[in-house]
């Protein structure tokens, strides 16, 4: 063995001893009902191993593949988790840089239609492989999460004075390609994940990206609502990014769940998204940040069970009976409703 190589395999063995040890109080199964991964399985996962967006032209996209992978994985079902894996691997890995190719369409050849990378897909996909790689003792998992989170480091980190900040993609995010840029979408801070990627891969730049993150949120209350927007340019003070609707939008709304399943419960914080995203009869709302009014009351329970965790995790108020039972709807919605159970019994069951 060369020593580049000796190097690299202390390297490796120190990353899984680091994860072992970060995961240990991480994710842990089964916290999603058999049933309810049959269901969402039968509806978006087809038998190549790609996860179907229904709501937007039956495509896949590397979100949608994270998102599946650590949905197999919170459901214990190790033949899907490598189902979604080969197919993310053989037909999303593809980029020469360790990245995932964001979009990947069935009406199209080549199928993949953007080569450009998403950064939040990356991340629930390294996360994924992470959680799935120290549970199953699967080394070749661990191997290819750090590879992506390594990649990350490398291509999808902007620093900017004293923080570190998440691009959206690799490419099209700062100047000169956007003149207001950096634009940078905070739904991508999936937070519990940096944690895990900062085991498989150790850098302080992952505790930058968490604090960046965190401050951004605070800082991006913008508008009569006080709501973040789904695209945030940082050019200069934040604002609404340009060539995008200005509202707080189904990107956005996702960001209370994640601070809450990474265990971020500042109430102040966490208060300002349930007043703003309060929909009319209890939909939660998409907002437009100028000025304040609904654009858009969404009722479909995995919409709505973001602002009922909230109210559990604020004051241990109970969710509705519609939004504990799991139907399939669309892709989207149906994803977050099923994060959104699995942290409720994993971490709030007395919400259940």
């Amino acid at each position: 063995m060369t020593a580049r190589a000796r190097a690299m395999l202390l390297s490796l063995l120190a990353g899984l001893a680091g994860l072992m040890m970060a995961t240990s109080s991480a994710w842990s199964q089964q916290h999603i009902e058999a049933q309810a991964w049959d269901a969402y399985k039968a509806r978006f996962l087809d038998p190549r191993g790609r996860i179907v967006d229904d709501g937007n032209g039956n495509i896949s996209h590397s979100e949608g593949q994270g998102y599946g992978l650590l949905l197999a994985y919170l459901a214990g079902e190790r033949a899907d988790f490598a189902l979604i894996w080969s197919f993310t691997k053989t037909e999303l890995l593809i980029r020469n840089d360790g990245l995932a190719a964001w979009k990947w369409s069935p009406a199209s050849k080549p199928h993949v239609t953007d080569i450009n990378n998403a950064t939040d897909g990356d991340i629930l996909i390294a996360y994924a492989l992470a959680l799935a790689g120290r549970e199953w003792k699967r080394n070749d998992y661990l191997a290819a999460g750090a590879a992506i989170a390594r990649a990350m480091l490398d291509h999808a980190i902007l620093e900017q004075s004293d923080r570190s900040l998440l691009l959206p993609g690799a490419e099209g995010f700062v100047a000169p390609a956007r003149k207001d840029g950096p634009v940078v979408n905070l739904s991508y801070w999936v937070f519990e994940a940096l944690p895990v990627l900062d085991s498989l891969v150790p850098s302080p730049q992952w505790a930058r990206i968490r604090e960046s993150g965190l401050a951004l949120v605070r800082q991006a209350a913008l508008g009569p609502k006080a709501l973040p927007p789904d695209w945030l340019s940082l050019a200069v003070q934040p604002k609404p990014a340009e060539g995008f609707p200005p509202e707080f939008g189904y990107n956005a709304l996702r960001i209370p769940l994640y601070l809450v399943r990474a265990g971020e419960n500042d109430p102040v914080v966490l208060n300002r998204f349930r007043r703003g995203m309060a929909g009319n009869n209890g939909a939660a709302a998409i907002i437009d940040i100028e000025t304040g009014n609904i654009r858009n009351n969404l009722r479909d329970p995995g919409y709505r069970i973001v602002n009922h965790i909230l109210a559990c995790v604020i004051d241990g108020t109970s969710l509705p009976e519609d939004v504990k039972r799991f139907q399939p709807t669309l892709y989207y919605p149906s994803t977050l409703h099923l994060l959104g159970l699995a942290f409720v019994a994993e971490k709030r069951p007395e919400c259940l």
